[in-house]
């Protein structure tokens, strides 16, 4: 934008003299000077000026009206300021009007109206314009000598032969009235630059409003070349079409879209189906043939016929019934797992003995890694089946599962429908994953939706709401999978077939990576051919100090990462095919880094306070200590270790029980008065929770207030009672499994656990010492370190010779006093 310096008043220009002349309003146009236009003139006022100027100089004024629209202006409805014009042409035309050619002279100013009838005839005071040329102002009419280029380069009405014209002008005046009549613009912006009298000013308001006209012709001339584009392919693909059919009608072939209808009803007619699949089919097909080919609704009934045509309504593949190759192919591809595979064995079985058996719905339930997916594929091998699988996982749309009705643009079926049409049979061995993943918002619960595809007794007669028919699930094996068992919504767990895969054992992985991993991994890095070996002690490194997991998925990573660097090794010593790898244990911390994982042993000396738990992670088990302080205070009990809401329960049953036994135990009743108790289970950022640490928390309370240490040789788990009473709890292998690897060899489990055992390998057992436990007083009889435990707790009544007196007496001592609790002699 430039800006001049002028600062002079247009009311001082003008001359002197002032003249009389007709004046002609304008509609819709302003007439700068230089400017030659034709006008065409009709009304009767206009005309009688018109003559006026004719019999005197030619000369008359040209103002535009205010309003287009006013047929009989006043002078208040012209505007102040016009331009004198010369007549150089007059024509009059059979129609009455009368066509005028008239050239812009000079600006002038309408002093006032001498008269108004029969035609306007006006003072006026012509403006003469300054001359005051300056740097700027020379750079400014370059300037917009450059944004007019701009223009009529967008705007094809100007001729390019005017431009030239534009570019040899000198004067400032004259160059501003010349463009400004060429651009299109509003009839006040023009007056608004004719009543501009100084140069400068008059460019500076032109170049805005010029850059303003080139915005908008470019944004058009974008939207001209997209739609031109557009009708260009339209108009192509139409001729490319037409040309087609021309030529498929030359050679003899009929109409194409006959021919389509007609393969189709011949499918229609061939297609294994049910009757209402058929009757629905031949009912829009009828609808097909009566419309265009080229309308939506075609495409829309086309589409639908397609989908019930590429289901497999009746296409099934024979089951395996060769139970020894099934069972070959199980225990090929997985290790353990016994449950499912007798589950699956059973189902082959039965399929063999009857005609007709509805596909079981299982459900399994494990941690991730444990092969849940895989075995899945499996199961479709040994039954000889189709495999497919959707993933749950994240999905919140209740038409994900059924399917979107054909009202809505763009509908497809379900998820359940696509799959079985992409995997071609109605009984393929159908794998929802993550199926406790699933959520639900203001579109559905899926949940709810799959409950009718899971129930043997209505999968017969599915409705997905595309298709709108019953569709036969009964044939297809469902498996879902699961990593927590309380996150499936209870109707769906009512009717899944509950199978729980618990994780791997030390051994067990141990198995599975000599036979399944180490095998798999060697081919995928390369180094099959070479000599690599694991030592079992090696692996046992690997799975506790390098992972921390139920399954064998970082395990697998681990040993790849082995293989990996074996490679690597094996390439820069020189391709050696002699040389062998055999990876120990020392080697581990070259291929692997520095250990991730720390296992959690046992303390060697017995301990005051601490007792060995044990818990059940997603991870597995594991051995959870338990340590208790006791301060001098007033009662208060501490629980620290991120302990959720049902285990800071359990201690506060555990403290209740110790009180309700204090005299028993040698301690006074009003014990709890003199001290705090604090509770703190280690590695405090992990969240714990659940009742199976009660008797571990009251174990090592008593041992607090007793000052009796707790065998650390000893792990336990359970819940407490108001009463003392041990009550069941779950995880029972886990946590077995846990205390061997931890090197704790006795285990104190509730009496009613002692059925779970069964499930523990033989191999552990034979190195364990489990204790089945009902109450209370027999798991402090077994896990305190006392020299005479049988004799260690008696009834109220009975204070024994080493146990001081619960009356208050001079005799005791004052620290016994201060902490409430009284001394007992030496522990072993």
């Amino acid at each position: 934008m430039f800006f001049t310096n002028d600062n002079h008043d247009p009311s001082s220009k003008g001359a002197a003299s002032t003249r009389t002349l007709p004046l002609l309003p304008l509609r819709d146009i302003i007439v700068f000077p230089h400017m030659v236009v034709p006008l065409f003139v009709g009304r009767e006022k206009s005309i009688s000026a018109l003559e006026e100027a004719m019999e005197a100089d030619k000369e008359l004024l040209l103002a535009a009206q205010k309003k287009a629209k006013t047929n009989d202006p006043r002078e208040e409805d012209i505007f102040g300021v016009g331009t004198v014009g010369h007549i150089i042409q007059l024509l009059r035309l059979p129609d009455g009007t009368v066509k005028v050619l008239v050239e812009g002279k000079q600006r002038a100013r309408i002093l006032g109206y001498e008269q108004t009838s029969p035609f306007f005839l006006a003072e006026i005071q012509e403006i003469d314009e300054p001359d005051d040329r300056t740097v700027e102002l020379q750079a400014l009419m370059r300037s917009i000598q450059t944004v007019f280029e701009n223009y009529v380069k967008l705007n094809k009405r100007i001729p390019p032969e005017f431009l030239v014209s534009v570019q040899t002008i000198e004067d400032p005046a004259r160059l501003a009235d010349t463009i400004v009549a060429q651009v299109s613009l509003k009839l006040k912006d023009k007056q608004e630059i004719l009543e501009t009298i100084s140069p400068a000013k008059r460019l500076e308001r032109l170049y805005e409003l010029m850059q303003a006209e080139i915005e908008i012709l470019q944004v058009e001339k974008k939207i001209r070349t997209r739609v031109k584009k557009q009708m260009e392919k339209s108009q192509k693909e139409y001729y490319l079409n037409e040309q087609m059919q021309a030529i498929q009608k030359e050679l003899g072939d009929r109409d194409e879209f006959k021919n389509e209808l007609n393969e189709l009803e011949h499918k229609i007619k061939q297609k294994p189906m049910t009757s209402e699949a058929r009757e629905r089919c031949l009912k829009e097909f009828k609808k097909l043939k009566m419309m265009s080919p080229m309308s939506a609704e075609a495409t829309v009934v086309r589409n639908y016929i397609d989908w019930i045509l590429a289901l497999p309504w009746e296409d099934k593949s024979e089951d395996r019934e060769d139970l020894a190759e099934a069972e070959k192919i199980l225990e090929a591809d997985h290790y353990g797992l016994t449950k499912v595979k007798e589950r699956i064995l059973e189902y082959l079985a039965v399929q063999t003995l009857v005609d007709r058996l509805k596909g079981p719905i299982l459900c399994l339930v494990g941690p991730p890694g444990v092969g849940k997916t895989s075995l899945a594929r499996s199961i479709a091998r040994a039954t000889g089946r189709k495999f497919v699988r959707q993933s749950l996982g994240g999905v919140r749309d209740e038409a994900e599962i059924r399917g979107h009705r054909r009202t809505y643009i763009g509908a497809l079926p379900g998820k359940v429908i696509q799959s079985l049409k992409k995997v071609g049979t109605n009984n393929p061995v159908f794998l929802l994953d993550e199926i406790d993943k699933m959520s639900q918002d203001f579109r559905g619960d899926p949940a709810s939706a799959l409950l009718e595809v899971l129930d043997p007794e209505q999968n017969d007669t599915f409705n997905d709401h595309y298709l709108d028919l019953d569709y036969d699930l009964s044939d297809v094996m469902f498996i879902t999978t699961a990593n927590t068992q309380h996150q499936i919504p209870l109707p769906l767990q009512d009717r899944l077939e509950i199978i729980e895969l618990p994780g791997y054992t030390e051994w067990e992985k141990i198995a599975i990576a000599k036979q399944y991993l180490i095998p798999k991994q060697r081919e995928a890095n390369g180094v099959a051919k070479i000599d690599v070996t694991f030592t079992d002690e090696t692996l046992r490194t690997i799975i506790h100090r390098y992972t921390k997991e139920a399954g064998v998925r970082n395990f697998e990573r681990e040993i790849a990462t082995c293989c990996r660097k074996i490679a690597k090794d094996w390439l820069l010593g020189g391709k050696d095919a002699k040389k062998t790898y055999e990876v120990t244990p020392d080697m581990l911390e070259d291929y692997l880094g520095v250990e991730k994982h720390r296992s959690t042993k046992k303390e060697e000396e017995n301990e005051i306070g601490l007792a060995n738990g044990l818990a059940v992670t997603m991870h597995g088990g594991d051995l959870l200590p338990g340590e208790v302080t006791v301060l001098p205070g007033k009662g208060k009990l501490t629980l620290t270790g991120k302990l959720g809401d049902v285990m800071q329960e359990s201690a506060q049953a555990a403290v209740s029980y110790i009180r309700s036994r204090a005299q028993s135990l040698g301690l006074r009743r009003d014990f709890q008065t003199k001290v705090d108790i604090h509770v703190h289970f280690p590695e405090g950022a992990i969240p714990k929770d659940g009742p199976s640490a009660g008797i571990t928390m009251a174990t090592a309370i008593t041992s607090a207030l007793l000052r009796i240490p707790v065998r650390q040789d000893i792990a336990m788990s359970g819940e407490i009672t108001l009463r003392g009473r041990v009550l069941p709890v779950g995880g029972i292998k886990e946590k077995i499994l846990a205390a061997h690897r931890a090197e704790v060899y006795t285990v104190l489990i509730p009496a009613e656990c002692e059925k779970d055992l069964k499930e523990i390998p033989e191999r552990v057992m034979e190195e364990m010492t489990i204790h089945p436990v009902a109450h209370m007083d027999e798991v402090l009889k077994l896990a305190l370190a006392h020299n005479d435990p049988d004799s260690f707790l008696v009834e109220p009544t009975e204070v024994l010779d080493w146990r001081i007196a619960l009356t208050d007496g001079p005799e005791e001592s004052a620290s016994s006093e201060d902490s409430g609790v009284v001394e007992r002699p030496p522990a072993h």
